[in-house]
């Protein structure tokens, strides 16, 4: 099985769609990428994979290899952190506070002819695809497999966690990362998920209340557009540990969109630290410099993204 050098398995849930699964998927990789762990994202939302586009590699194809498929590089380790050699040993390797880990992704969207192709396929089908990523994906050595989820506790997810625990080590399989938004409409169908993790016996790791504020492009303000706080409040319902709030942020979907680092008016003070300010969201090829995970340490989420990423490490890796 393809799995058996991944270290941990982290799945992000919800039972509500358009609550930012992908966007939080994508930030947790990069910010465990920042800690120099090697990170692997598998997107097994089929009908709408958006993975590829959050990393920027959506032109990009998966290469054949005996046994299975090559995942989409996004970017590799720095510092040697999990780098291998040219004959696929492992390689010296330097865990400097400031290294690097490699990043990879495999996604249904890098086997399509077109991004706007439709996916029709019947949940046997769907099954069989959910299956195949799991046993054909050649991951090599990873400390950690994040798999971004579609809404719902349906086929996919079903075949899924089957597949997971009947394959997986229990210590393979961390857990759960449950996302909502503050709604109540939202977290109505988010304790779904939760209850499907419980019949599963999927732990959970923690709940994520995504879109919990609205970051001003305009101003130092961070506005509670949708509410705040009924994510938190169903964490302490289940029982289950609350790893946080996140506001939406513009310059994150400029950063996703036009590849250009994030900047903030005088100020903005995210988290106690104050956000980088040089620049007015103009055409500046500087903005436009360096890889991804780079340009995302300068976003307003990463610093809360980097405190809840330690929360998950601490449950992980105790």
């Amino acid at each position: 099985m393809s799995l058996k050098d991944v270290k941990h398995i982290v799945l992000v849930l919800s039972g509500k769609g358009g609550v930012g699964k992908s966007s939080v998927t994508t930030q947790l990789a990069l910010t465990l990428s920042l800690k120099g762990h090697s990170v692997g994202v598998l997107d097994v939302d089929l009908t709408g994979p958006s993975i590829p586009r959050f990393f920027g590699i959506e032109n990009e194809k998966v290469r054949q290899a005996p046994g299975g498929w090559i995942p989409v590089p996004v970017h590799e380790a720095q510092n040697g952190y999990g780098h291998t050699d040219g004959n696929g040993d492992a390689a010296h390797t330097n865990e400097l506070a400031d290294g690097r880990g490699s990043l990879a992704c495999m996604s249904l969207g890098f086997l399509l002819g077109d991004r706007g192709d439709a996916v029709v396929w019947r949940g046997p089908k769907k099954t069989a695809m959910v299956r195949q990523f799991l046993s054909d994906v050649l991951w090599g050595s990873l400390d950690y497999l994040l798999i971004d989820t579609p809404p719902g506790t349906s086929d996919e997810h079903i075949s899924l966690v089957e597949t997971l625990l009947k394959e997986a080590t229990p210590e393979q399989m961390a857990g759960a990362v449950i996302v909502t938004t503050p709604q109540a409409i939202s977290i109505s169908d988010v304790k779904k998920e939760i209850n499907f993790c419980r019949k599963t016996g999927v732990k959970i790791l923690g709940v994520i209340e995504n879109m919990a504020g609205f970051v001003c492009p305009n101003c130092s303000e961070c506005t509670n557009v949708f509410s705040k706080g009924g994510g938190q409040v169903m964490a302490q319902e289940f029982d289950v540990p609350f790893m946080g709030s996140l506001p939406i942020d513009p310059m994150f979907i400029r950063l996703i969109e036009e590849g250009k680092r994030p900047v903030y008016p005088e100020g903005t003070v995210i988290d106690g630290r104050a956000m980088q300010t040089n620049g007015h969201a103009d055409l500046d090829e500087a903005e436009k410099a360096g890889l991804l995970v780079e340009k995302y340490t300068a976003c307003s989420l990463y610093p809360l993204f980097d405190g809840m990423v330690n929360q998950l490490l601490s449950k992980v890796e105790p």
